[in-house]
């Protein structure tokens, strides 16, 4: 196996003293884990940093062989996330999320974007908002995205308002207003492309996506919810 690829690396494990075990999640082939040999020295350590941007050549003589990887540089992401504690948690998150939830060597061309709009519009004032978009597409590209077109109860796609936790259907707001205190707020800013929701949205959209996560895939998987999602959670 043999191909090229670019993409931001979401894992990074030391193997020996100078040899690393990368996970990079790439455009056409998905999750790609493989082995750089002797990458690590002082000229290049910066290179390998959790949310740079990379060009990998990936080969292999075998299939069911572990990948080596060739790594260059395109772009220190990394550096956007270092100074600010809410854009580090963000990617430890997205990092965890993205290594545990993404498929490996499979094409996600059309949720990339995703991806991409998170980590080339981290120095944004809307960065938070892109991170929540992420989160929120995630759970549909899992197979397991909400149901919210509608009201669940009245059929208008009019003037829907919340989302409930049980169903994760949408209801307007009439329907429920009086219960909404056990109700998630209805995400209107992504589908609005607005860059300036509230912090009550954000956290409300968050919340959300945190619980449909986790009932709709990590439970079912039996999988565990990641730490560092939950401390992003909490920081905003």
């Amino acid at each position: 196996m043999n191909f090229s690829d670019e993409g931001y690396i979401i894992n990074i494990r030391k193997h020996g003293e100078r040899s690393l075990i990368l996970t990079v999640l790439t455009q056409a082939h998905g999750k790609v884990i493989g082995y750089a040999k002797n990458c690590l020295s002082k000229k290049n350590l910066s290179t390998y940093q959790l949310g740079n941007h990379i060009k990998i050549d990936a080969y292999s003589r075998l299939d069911e062989n572990m990948l080596s990887l060739k790594v260059e540089l395109i772009y220190p992401k990394a550096v956007s996330f270092m100074q600010d504690e809410q854009r580090l948690h963000a990617l430890s998150s997205f990092c965890a999320l993205s290594n545990i939830c993404m498929p490996e060597l499979q094409d996600i061309e059309k949720f990339y974007s995703r991806v991409s709009e998170f980590f080339n519009l981290i120095d944004e004032d809307g960065w938070l908002t892109h991170y929540s978009c992420f989160e929120f597409y995630l759970l549909e590209f899992l197979g397991v995205g909400l149901d919210i077109t509608k009201c669940s109860v009245s059929g208008t796609t009019e003037n829907l308002a919340y989302i409930s936790p049980k169903t994760g259907k949408s209801v307007c707001a009439e329907v429920g207003e009086p219960y909404k205190n056990r109700l998630y707020l209805y995400p209107h800013f992504i589908f609005d492309k607005s860059l300036s929701p509230t912090r009550e949205e954000l956290r409300d959209c968050l919340k959300m996506t945190g619980f449909f996560l986790n009932k709709n895939f990590f439970v079912v998987n039996g999988l565990k919810f990641p730490e560092c999602r939950d401390i992003l959670a909490n920081i905003v």
